[in-house]
């Protein structure tokens, strides 16, 4: 049974939720999943699961990422991923001129890292409502076809 860490930040709990719910697809598709606040967690965990996910809020006009999300992304730059499936979801607000570009800056250092892209990268305005959803549920399809 493959198994998934999911490491996420949340300020306003708006990308907690998306785990939450991101974490109930997967688990669909029998694969073991474990959540962690990134305030809890460090990058190496990574290394005993086959699916590695980022779930973060981007901060500020710059879309850049959290403060408490920055040791972690450095960290994360130290690691070989190679043969592990990786996955990035987050939320942001429309009103700033980058949306959710922490969710860009998380998706491309899993790459750097050597970790293959498990789907495509789920930003949601504000808070999930039903198209978020659809796009958490065909991330985690997406993933769990790389398993089947």
């Amino acid at each position: 049974m493959p198994q998934a860490l999911i490491i996420f930040t949340s300020l306003t709990g708006n990308t907690e939720a998306c785990a939450d719910f991101l974490a109930d697809a997967l688990e669909q598709h029998d694969i073991e999943v474990t959540i962690e606040d990134v305030m809890q967690a460090d990058p190496h965990d990574f290394l005993d699961y086959d699916i590695c996910l980022v779930g973060t809020y981007t901060y500020g006009v710059d879309g850049v990422l959290p403060d408490e999300m920055l040791d972690f992304y450095d960290d994360l730059l130290e690691l070989d991923l190679t043969g592990k499936v990786s996955g990035v979801f987050g939320s942001g607000d429309t009103f700033y001129e980058v949306f959710c570009g922490a969710v860009d800056t998380m998706e491309s250092a899993f790459l750097t890292v050597g970790a293959t892209k498990g789907g495509d990268s789920v930003k949601v305005n504000l808070n999930p409502e039903e198209e978020d959803e659809a796009n958490l549920q065909a991330l985690a399809d997406s993933i769990a076809a790389k398993f089947n």
